[in-house]
């Protein structure tokens, strides 16, 4: 099987050698994260476009390249080729009708075949020649030229015929690493995993700073959005995931702050937590998710006070954002369901926060806190890798791999929401109950705890967070089933 793979369009208009080197590392970055598909895939730059071809003709091999190349920031679009020797116009017809009838009715499209090599024919003749096949056999479909709803391309090479199949959009941005480090504050919430997806795909190895306020449990789930990040989008990269105990911090903040200034002087800690974790990982700005008037802490005059606690830039990609945006953007990137089930953990609350602090202010409430408390917090913060992440969710969790390890004893807990249940709905020789995920946690008790429970979802993630949690709740009769 072959792919051909274009570049994202902002790369194709930059300078020669800026070119070159982009087309270079997203090669590069496929030849990693392909690898790991199949042995026999291959990454070809060809300045125009990247080609990947793989010997194996397994529809699994397929769908898993498929994947890689809409996850991985850079590509402005990709195509299956089809390819057959050059024999006459009729098997050639029947080569794009097998492909593309089905997708035509109603619609219009044009016809382009380019020609390297010496041919008896032209190419106007082989558009006329198979156009009018296609218009025969679809009568309400149509042709235009100038802008059609489908282009069909063909690509004659010596005697060889390639057939350009359907295009599927990419990420578009740039590939990674050819933008500068960040450090992204990932919460766990809508914001900050999608504050998060735009640095990945604008081509910057973003790491990420954690503040636990929630114990363990919190941040068992906060890591599985990270990793799910890192795999899905970034995973050609090592990325580090720091985890600060704030608590301490919060504690302080409590005793010694005026209530109405504490969520001002909270973000501030924040940031000055997290340009020392900058520092470390040489990153050169910090990504947080906050979106202008969504909190009181979102303010402009607000967020201009808290900037000036460090001397870093500090990147808002969401600050004219809806909320309803944001959400929709995580349920595009595949993040929703994750930050649905996290609870909003808020070390400090006032019932009349300030929405305009004044700087002399916040400085005399500061005055009051531990001013060695910050080093502390950063000395004590755990650095984990995403390899890390996966192998201690690996070595928690019992995994079985094939229904064959399914015990009359077990029960599958089918955590998906009733679309995607019905869309593909699970076929095994044990007992499966429905319960949606964000209700995993207040029914699973009720549960006969006899029993062996394995969740399941369709990727695997929400079930091994959800799964992680339970443990966290002195569950141990809970794993994940991966068919």
């Amino acid at each position: 099987m072959k792919f051909v793979v274009r570049l994202h369009a902002e790369i194709t208009i930059k300078s020669r050698s800026v070119r070159k080197r982009h087309g270079k590392i997203l090669t590069n970055n496929l030849r990693k994260i392909l690898a790991s598909v199949d042995d026999s895939v291959s990454v070809k730059w060809l300045w125009d476009s990247i080609e990947v071809t793989a010997d194996s003709d397994d529809a699994k091999v397929r769908s898993d390249i498929k994947d890689v190349l809409l996850s991985t920031p850079g590509i402005s679009w990709f195509a299956e080729v089809i390819e057959q020797p050059l024999t006459d116009f009729d098997a050639i017809t029947e080569l794009v009708g097998e492909h593309w009838l089905a997708r035509l009715p109603g619609k219009s499209f044009a016809m382009r075949v380019k020609r390297k090599g010496h041919h008896e024919f032209s190419s106007q003749q082989l558009e006329r020649y198979v156009g009018g096949y296609l218009l025969q056999r679809v009568p309400d479909a149509s042709v235009n030229l100038a802008k059609p709803d489908e282009e069909i391309t063909l690509q004659i090479t010596n005697q060889v015929v390639h057939l350009v199949g359907e295009r599927m959009e990419g990420l578009g941005g740039f590939p990674i690493p050819t933008q500068e480090t960040v450090l992204s504050l990932l919460s766990g919430g809508f914001d900050s995993g999608v504050a998060t997806y735009e640095f990945i795909r604008r081509g910057a190895r973003t790491h990420f700073c954690f503040f636990n306020l929630g114990g363990d449990a919190h941040e068992v789930a906060v890591r599985q959005i990270a990793y799910y990040l890192w795999k899905r989008y970034s995973s050609s990269h090592p990325i580090q995931f720091i985890s600060v105990d704030f608590a301490p911090v919060v504690d302080d903040i409590l005793t010694n702050v005026d209530k109405g200034q504490m969520g001002v002087v909270l973000k501030r800690q924040m940031l000055r937590v997290a340009a020392k974790v900058a520092n470390y990982v040489k990153a050169q700005a910090l990504v947080t998710g906050e979106a202008m008037g969504q909190v009181s802490s979102q303010t402009l005059s607000n967020l201009r006070i808290i900037d000036q606690a460090t001397s870093g830039l500090v990147l808002r990609p969401l600050i004219t954002k809806d909320k309803q945006e944001i959400v929709d953007t995580a349920k595009r990137i595949g993040t929703e369901p994750l930050a649905k089930s996290i609870p909003e953990y808020c070390g400090v609350i006032s019932n009349k926060p300030t929405v305009k602090a004044i700087p002399a202010v916040i400085e005399a409430e500061e005055a009051k806190l531990d001013q060695d408390l910050l080093d502390k917090v950063v000395q004590a913060a755990d650095v984990l890798s995403m390899q890390d992440i996966a192998t201690q969710t690996d070595e928690e969790l019992a995994l079985p791999e094939t229904t064959k390890e399914l015990e009359s004893h077990t029960t599958i807990v089918d955590i998906r929401n009733d679309e995607e249940i019905e869309a593909a709905p699970l076929s095994v020789d044990v007992e499966v109950i429905e319960i949606p995920f964000f209700k995993l946690a207040t029914q699973f008790a009720e549960l006969d705890q006899r029993r062996e429970y394995l969740l399941y979802c369709e990727q695997g993630i929400m079930s091994r967070m959800q799964a992680l949690l339970l443990h966290e709740n002195g569950y141990n009769n809970v794993s994940v089933y991966t068919p």
